[in-house]
């Protein structure tokens, strides 16, 4: 972490999307970065990366293999050519983190994960990375989205190598079929029709499992229900069609498992073939999740998406079990709970990372159905927009935390010496999170470096 203010320190996730930022100006200076983590002395022998400094135990979300898949795209296009061997290094290890994961985190093989707290602090109705008692346990809406994220990413990698080495095709194929199970568990765990999926709601939520035999939907909306939307990855035809392993085998799985094309869509045509979509929701989820989302009464604030939905703030979710009550409510500035030490919140502020891999989701999505697919935005405005078009509105309100308008900047809030004097007005804090609904920076203001994806967004946007 760049911290002026105590020492270079160590965290995980964050450090996967400094790379991503940093690309634009210093690629190689990113790939050595990324390549590190997985090195032997950062990487457990038996796959797991550390998450921070104070507790190497602890679980961030599985972002490396986004990040190194990110940080290659990006890099070929800033040095003109792809760093294949820079891929294949990188691949390789996250071979290794992936499956400690799955060995891990997936204790009953049911392709459900339990990751903790996944670096989201306060957000739940309690402490996620702490025992619930003997037979209790959650299963975690956003651990396994972000599985089969990682799922996606080493697919998708995976494909990329199997260009000049077939030897990559049976791999490929691995991540495919893991990838469509853990999408068909994240709507009926283990067959159990118990679902992270609430049809009643349109959204999706962890579960609580005790050990008298109960499941308990933890019905908050929060972004732990929006990181479905970032396992989603579009394929033309000239990636895979001349993979004839990889195409048989994918053939044959659907034909056998005709369950999980809900997952799949090749309803898009090419000239040279079917177009491939992968996704935890389909579109009639997607429709119903998007309607959340775009509500300016829900996440849609003027400064970017936020952490728990505003409706809480009238409609406080909560849970009482064995005699103890536990509540979430929408804060959309510091934090009020103790949890985490009140370190951070989760329940209402605009966290930058999360937003750009919304926004990098909704545009893949687009992708795929181009501009057939429209949405209401922001919902219950009239307004019909493409996702594309949804992608960049979103962009534009994160951006604009940073901008002056009518002479004052959002995020330094009523910060008058920031605000109008002439020798700090224009210098810029990225800070950890922003004000749910005035966009003012919160948090630190020194260290955090992921809020610099905003130059990612401006370099799209061109404003």
């Amino acid at each position: 972490m760049p911290d002026k203010w105590e020492y270079p320190w160590y965290a995980a996730w964050d450090l996967a999307f400094h790379c991503v930022a940093m690309t634009l100006i210093d690629p190689d200076y990113a790939k050595e970065q990324l390549i590190l983590f997985l090195r032997e002395w950062y990487m457990h022998p038996n796959g797991e990366l550390p998450a921070y400094e104070w507790n190497f135990s602890d679980v961030n979300p599985p972002v490396h293999a986004w990040a190194a898949w990110r940080v290659y795209k990006v890099a070929a296009r800033v040095q003109g050519k792809p760093d294949r061997k820079f891929l294949e290094r990188v691949f390789h290890k996250l071979l290794l983190n992936f499956t400690w994961w799955v060995n891990r985190k997936d204790p009953d093989g049911r392709n459900v994960f339990q990751g903790g707290f996944l670096g989201l602090d306060n957000i739940g109705v309690f402490d996620r990375s702490k025992p619930l008692g003997p037979g209790n346990f959650v299963e975690q809406s956003d651990g396994t989205s972000w599985m089969a994220m990682y799922c996606l990413d080493m697919l998708a990698m995976s494909i990329e190598l199997a260009q000049e080495d077939s030897a990559y095709e049976d791999v490929a194929s691995k991540f495919f079929e893991h990838f469509v199970h853990i999408s068909r568990a994240m709507n009926d765990l283990g067959g159990e029709g118990i679902g992270l999926w609430n049809e009643k709601d349109g959204f999706y939520y962890d579960v609580l499992h005790l050990s008298d035999g109960r499941h308990i939907p933890l019905q908050v909306r929060s972004m732990v229900g929006l990181i479905p939307l970032f396992a989603v990855e579009a394929f033309e035809p000239h990636q895979f069609g001349h993979l004839t392993g990889f195409c048989n085998r994918m053939r044959w799985f659907l034909e056998h498992n005709p369950d999980v094309r809900d997952h799949v869509d090749m309803s898009r045509k090419t000239e040279q073939g079917p177009r491939l979509l992968l996704t935890i929701a389909n579109r009639q989820k997607l429709e119903r999740i998007y309607r959340y989302m775009l509500d300016e009464n829900e996440f849609f604030s003027s400064h970017g998406i936020r952490a728990l939905s505003k409706f809480h703030r009238a409609n406080p979710f909560i849970l009482s079990v064995d005699g103890t009550t536990n509540s979430v409510d929408y804060e959309p500035g510091e934090s009020t709970s103790d949890l985490f030490g009140g370190n951070s919140n989760w329940r209402g502020p605009v966290w930058f990372p999360m937003n750009f891999l919304l926004i990098e989701a909704i545009q893949r999505v687009h992708f795929y159905y181009g501009d057939d697919f429209k949405v209401e935005c922001p919902t219950g405005s009239g307004k019909q927009m493409t996702l594309w078009e949804v992608a960049a509105e979103l962009s534009r309100r994160l951006s604009h935390i940073f901008l002056r308008r009518d002479g004052r900047r959002p995020v330094y809030g009523k910060t008058a010496l920031f605000q109008d004097d002439p020798h700090w007005r224009d210098l810029i804090l990225f800070y950890e999170y922003f004000h749910g609904e005035t966009g003012e920076g919160l948090g630190a203001s020194h260290q955090t470096g992921w809020t610099a994806l905003v130059a990612k967004l401006i370099e799209q946007s061109g404003e």
